[in-house]
């Protein structure tokens, strides 16, 4: 079977993510919640194993898949607030 590019993967990965995000908002059954939440992990460790994709890449696509779902954040946390 041949390995799908990084933008198919990184396409899926997005629709599983925007899936999990319309069901959470939506009060989907926690068991449901789970399983898809361990199919989103399962796809992201996949492509940070394989290289495909970074960390950073990974948490860009989270936060803009966020966003589209439930609108922009209301504050930006920068590191200084973390450590206080």
């Amino acid at each position: 079977m041949a390995m799908r590019s990084k933008a198919e993967a990184m396409a899926g990965l997005r629709r599983m993510l925007h899936d999990l995000l319309i069901a959470r908002e939506g009060g989907e059954s926690a068991p449901r919640l789970a399983r898809a939440q361990g199919t989103v992990d399962g796809a992201m460790r996949a492509l940070l194993d394989s290289g495909q994709a970074t960390l950073q890449e990974l948490l860009e696509l989270v936060a803009a898949e966020r966003a589209r779902v439930r609108g922009p954040a209301t504050a930006e946390i920068g590191a200084a607030s973390l450590s206080a």
